[in-house]
């Protein structure tokens, strides 16, 4: 096919959910919720197969990258800032990834969504959601990237707060919203110093003069000069570090656990909170000439997979155990950037998408079945009442821990011996965190699995009778995505990582000093030796000891799990305040801008500016009151004044001479 055909391919497929929602939100009520179910849904599925399309002729034919302008935005002197999109492998993986979750989620919604008053409203939004993705992913400039970005962040506050009477989701949407502006801030930044220094917004003309700008340095402090390449990659990872929940900007992500189980799915597994992760990878030719920010990328991304992992061991909710696991698979996927191996972060990006978005819409099963409980102290003894959302969070679970052969093993494995070999300062750092981490991962998720679907029943006996397998329409999306949770990376590793081209391509560039993957080829035997040899690692030992702690202090000894809690309560304090980010959060930042509001009113408006205009009234008051003693109404008074007047003109006048 020729440019044009790919390109309006493209626009078809992006501008279907785009049309689905406006054709929900204008005439849904009128349509009907089974005809507006319908309709997105086809249009969805049509995307997706044109993303299949797609992705077969760039990732798996080679065809070379095609980029088309649909229209030119905004002119300015020299400065052209299009509108336009760029059909690479990297693109084309991403989106298939996107819309065939978005898929899922829109069929698993149906069930989910049956009996809420907001039914269509809910399927534009998630139809709206996908469209600022996939012009995300699509973007071959920064000022689209940014209206994608922008796009996503704006619907997923609608989301969050889709329970709009619920004070917690009110809550939950306004943190989401304000910490991604935060992280707005750096990446708005980034764009204006990327236009500054490069005189353009287009990716592929800023990756070839990015050795104009090496040599180019920034005074931020008086005798501190710092790399302009650094000082952009920084601003851009800052970004990166909102949408993709890295810390100390991961709190908003926990707490978006309070929009509808579909949407937890679609926003955690493969479209926003992995925005961050495509956009670093997407700007590989920039931050592997900054050292200084790979370092930084390993020591962060290191400690929010471990760090963040701990807190997912003491939650009670399902929903935020897995949040909390999402936070931790990104601090996965983020070491894999800075150690420069960008496939393996995008590898585990798309197995993570497949079983994350399993395990949430499992536990939403698991919600639908006990009336919107999450609390897995009232859960208990499900494997008997829902088999089938049993075994599919059973795969998720088993993937998420890296367990041979499912998918997690393979993405998570490459991961961890990436960034063992990796020579970046603050590998080494980075490399006990994932390592620690093999640990913690199946120690909180199959403690999550063992007390919901395990041990003794604690549900409500008012439920037990009503307690049931899902119906299909919410069984089938498990499924769809249990199967590429067993199989797909043993199916992409090859292709991924180690067949030349890779899938990816040239979409990925890294400098030869830090190509950790070339250096792994040289022991890699295949995916089966891969899982074959996996007992002879310790991170399968070490996911194995997890899984086993799981079961002991949940299932077998659940007494001893109090007994940790006794002899380590300062940590188990610490971990179920989450650090105090939260608590920080509060009292510095609302707490503190409520005080320094208060302060400014009572100094400012009441002392000052009030105070000056009642000052001002009082004057003109007590100056009327003078003036009027004057105004006596006797005319010896007056006349008295004029002479007063007139000897006083007198003096003056023959003084002056």
């Amino acid at each position: 096919m020729n440019v044009d055909s790919l390109i309006l391919l493209a626009l078809i497929m992006v501008l279907l959910p785009l049309g689905g929602t406006l054709a929900g939100g204008l005439f849904g009520q009128t349509l009907g919720r089974t005809f507006t179910h319908r309709l997105l849904i086809t249009l969805v599925a049509i995307s997706f197969f044109l993303s299949c399309y797609l992705f077969k002729i760039f990732a798996m034919d080679k065809h070379p990258a095609v980029e088309g302008i649909l229209y030119t935005w905004a002119t300015a002197g020299l400065l052209r800032f299009d509108i336009a999109f760029l059909l690479d492998p990297l693109s084309a993986t991403m989106t298939t990834i996107v819309l065939f979750v978005s898929l899922m989620v829109h069929i698993y919604t149906i069930g989910y969504m049956a009996d809420d008053p907001g039914y269509q409203r809910f399927f534009c939004y998630v139809s709206l959601f996908t469209f600022f993705m996939l012009i995300l992913v699509l973007a071959n400039n920064f000022l689209l990237l940014f209206f994608g970005w922008e796009g996503v962040g704006l619907v997923s506050y609608l989301l969050i707060g889709f329970w709009f009477k619920r004070e917690t989701a009110l809550f939950g949407s306004l943190k989401a919203f304000i910490v991604n502006r935060v992280g707005d801030v750096g990446f708005i930044l980034a764009i204006a110093a990327v236009l500054m220094y490069f005189g353009t917004l287009h990716y592929h003309d800023v990756f070839q003069h990015v050795p104009d700008v090496i040599q180019l340095r920034l005074s931020i402090l008086p005798g501190w000069n710092v790399s302009v390449i650094t000082v952009i990659c920084f601003l851009l990872f800052f970004g990166a570090m909102a949408k993709s929940a890295q810390v100390p900007l991961h709190v908003w992500l926990p707490e978006s656990m309070e929009g509808p189980t579909p949407i937890s799915a679609l926003i955690h597994a493969a479209t926003m909170v992995t925005a961050g992760i495509y956009m670093v990878a997407r700007m590989s030719p920039l931050f592997e000439f900054s050292p200084a920010m790979l370092s930084f990328i390993l020591v962060i991304g290191g400690s929010t997979a471990f760090f963040m992992g701990l807190v997912a061991v003491v939650q009670y909710d399902i929903k935020r155990v897995i949040a909390y696991s999402t936070i931790s698979q990104l601090g996965y996927m983020a070491v894999a950037l800075g150690a420069s191996a960008y496939d393996a972060a995008i590898f585990h990006l798309i197995t993570h998408a497949f079983f994350k978005a399993l395990l949430f819409l499992a536990a939403g099963s698991v919600i639908i079945a006990l009336h919107h409980e999450q609390d897995m102290r009232k859960m208990g003894g499900l494997v008997s009442y829902m088999p089938i959302t049993y075994l599919t969070f059973a795969i998720g679970a088993l993937a998420l821990s890296a367990i041979p052969p499912f998918s997690g093993f393979y993405s998570k494995d490459i991961i961890i011996e990436a960034v063992q070999l990796s020579i970046v300062p603050g590998a080494g750092y980075a490399y006990y965190c994932v390592l620690a981490g093999a640990f913690v991962t199946p120690l909180y998720i199959f403690r999550a699995l063992f007390m919901t679907f395990h041990t003794e029943e604690r549900m409500d006996p008012a439920l037990k009778g009503h307690v049931k397998e899902s119906p299909w329409v919410v069984l089938l999306p498990l499924i769809g995505l249990a199967i590429p949770s067993v199989v797909a990376g043993q199916l992409l590793i090859d292709r991924m990582l180690f067949l030349q081209p890779t899938l990816l391509g040239n979409s990925i560039f890294v400098l030869p000093d830090h190509h950790v993957i070339d250096q792994l080829s040289t022991e890699y035997l295949g995916a089966n030796k891969m899982a074959l040899e996996a007992g002879e690692t310790v991170t399968f030992w070490l996911a194995m000891a997890g899984i086993v702690s799981a079961w002991l202090f949940t299932a077998f000894l659940p007494s001893l799990s109090e007994w940790f809690k006794k002899k380590f309560s300062l940590l188990y304090a610490i971990l179920v305040r989450k650090y105090g980010f939260d608590d920080f959060n509060q009292v510095v930042f609302v707490q503190g801008t409520q005080e320094a509001g208060h302060l400014c009113y009572e100094v400012s408006d009441v002392q000052l500016i009030d105070g000056s205009v009642n000052g001002a009234g009082r004057f003109v008051v007590w100056f009327a009151r003078i003036s009027r003693l004057m105004q006596s109404g006797y005319v010896y008074h007056y006349a008295l004044a004029m002479v007063l007047g007139i000897l006083i003109f007198l003096v003056w006048y023959v003084g002056g001479f």
